[in-house]
């Protein structure tokens, strides 16, 4: 096919989609009421969907409860500018999704869109960083996307559309998620079409690009490549793969980064010096949730031996480890803990994963956790109560979807 007629069908594409959009009221852009003010989805005419009610679920609903501002912005109070970052907001659609809550996922979709995607999810994939600028404004504050929100964003639209019956979240998905192919992707000698974090800053030198392996949860990018047939996807999954498996040390531990040069493959990033904290620790949680059936899983449930037997030997997962020679700081807290737990039990410990829920809890009542910390047990715990599971192919699976009817 030449260059002409690919962008031709693309283009096909995005009409088709966009017309889909429009046939019901669309979601993710800045409406006006009759005053002129700006309206949300919220009060839109209702459409086809699901209708039963949110399912009780104390952990989301404390989760809401912290950091979630009543018009939709999920705040890390822990910032001097009470920021709020695109991965929060694509995260709270997710559990908003798991937890049938329509009317938060309503909400959290508007204030994304209007607020980090200049008014318009059709057009722009969101910021990343938004807060209290220096002059004491609030607004954008980095206006590059981070590929990891975008792609769990397209992921909780598509499986919005499915389970609550909801055309136009399927289309605004289908969008996001081609939007993120075309501008945060990249080909790579040796890997193939590759996911970079974000579209600008990654590629620093000609045969250098530098990748993050917790961008690529396998589910998601299975799903999107599944369920967005013409998105671009499908050459994602191999150098997905391949971003995890191959970026870990022999010692299996994830690092927070990982440089690629092509030509040698993946080395240590100078800038991290090949740690592994805050970010790598969702290497282990998107790992230990995939599908026991899954390909994915049988790869990787055995690239993170390192891990696994630093847990069993200390009881808990370190906040920071040096992935070349193992030697770790203090203990991770209460999140760090819950995220271990599906791939403990993916790979059968589970005396050990049942002490991480038991620590996880244990820390969760000393103290309040922080944002990151709360969304990280959302992820572990929710897993391990049976809230939701991953299918093969990425679908998502939640009990409410047998018995909420669809109208």
């Amino acid at each position: 096919m030449t260059r002409a007629e690919t962008t031709g069908r693309r283009r096909r594409d995005v009409l088709r989609a966009l017309a889909a959009c429009s046939a019901l009221p669309m979601l993710g852009t800045l409406t006006r009421n009759a005053h002129g003010a700006p309206a949300s989805a919220a009060s839109a005419p209702a459409a086809l969907g699901r209708t039963c009610a949110p399912v009780d679920w104390p952990d989301w609903a404390r989760f809401k409860a912290r950091f979630l501002s009543d018009d939709g912005r999920v705040i890390d109070r822990s910032m001097d500018d009470q920021r709020t970052v695109s991965e929060g907001q694509a995260y709270a659609l997710t559990f908003s999704l798991m937890a049938n809550d329509r009317a938060t996922f309503d909400k959290v979709l508007d204030w994304t869109a209007n607020n980090l995607a200049q008014g318009d999810l059709t057009a722009h994939l969101p910021a990343w960083l938004w807060g209290r600028q220096d002059n004491g404004q609030w607004g954008v504050l980095d206006r590059n996307p981070a590929s990891d929100a975008d792609m769990w964003i397209a992921y909780a639209l598509g499986e919005a559309g499915r389970l609550w019956n909801v055309r136009r979240y399927t289309a605004l998905g289908a969008l996001v998620a081609r939007r993120i192919a075309a501008q945060e992707t990249d080909f790579v000698p040796g890997l193939g079409r590759t996911l970079l974090p974000a579209p600008v800053g990654f590629h620093p030198a000609t045969d250098l690009w530098r990748l993050n392996p917790s961008y690529v949860p396998m589910q998601v990018v299975r799903y999107l490549a599944g369920r967005f047939p013409e998105s671009g996807w499908a050459q994602l999954i191999s150098s997905s793969l391949k971003q995890i498996t191959l970026s870990a040390p022999p010692l299996g531990f994830a690092p927070e980064w990982a440089i690629y040069r092509a030509g040698r493959g993946f080395e240590i990033d100078p800038d991290t010096h090949g740690e592994g904290s805050y970010n790598a620790i969702r290497v282990y949680l998107w790992s230990g949730m995939l599908a026991p059936d899954s390909d994915d899983l049988h790869a990787l449930k055995h690239t993170f031996g390192g891990m696994l037997r630093y847990v069993a030997a200390h009881g808990a997962p370190p906040e920071r480890v040096n992935t070349r020679d193992g030697n770790a700081s203090r203990a991770g807290g209460s999140g760090f803990s819950a995220a271990l737990v599906p791939l403990l039990q993916a790979v059968g410990d589970t005396a050990q994963a049942q002490a991480q829920v038991t620590r996880a809890r244990a820390l969760e009542a000393q103290s309040a956790p922080g944002y990151y910390s709360s969304v990280l047990s959302l992820f572990g715990l929710g897993w391990h109560d049976g809230r939701f599971r991953f299918a093969a192919d990425g679908t998502l699976r939640v009990p409410w979807e047998a018995t909420c009817p669809t109208r």
